[in-house]
């Protein structure tokens, strides 16, 4: 999961499709990251690889959400051990 998150691109676009309503966000939505639409596929296409993002078209449009449990797994590893 982290490797995934590791380049600045992708760690974007799973904060901008977590951060919908739902935990879930039209491609439209969130490409405006600074790359060409190519790009954003590709960096898409990881984060579902990692297993951080489901996708789902719908008519034109691609929707992504946040896998179910993955922001409570990366919390789980975030938060402070004694």
């Amino acid at each position: 999961m982290f490797k995934a998150l590791g380049d600045p691109v992708r760690l974007r676009l799973f904060s901008k499709v977590a951060s919908h309503p739902d935990r879930e966000a039209c491609v439209c939505d969130i490409a405006d990251v600074g790359v060409s639409q190519p790009t954003v596929s590709h960096h898409l296409r990881k984060l579902r690889e990692a297993g951080l993002l489901l996708s789902e078209r719908r008519g034109t449009w691609v929707y992504y959400r946040v896998a179910p449990a993955v922001l409570a797994a990366l919390s789980g590893f975030l938060t402070a051990r004694d």
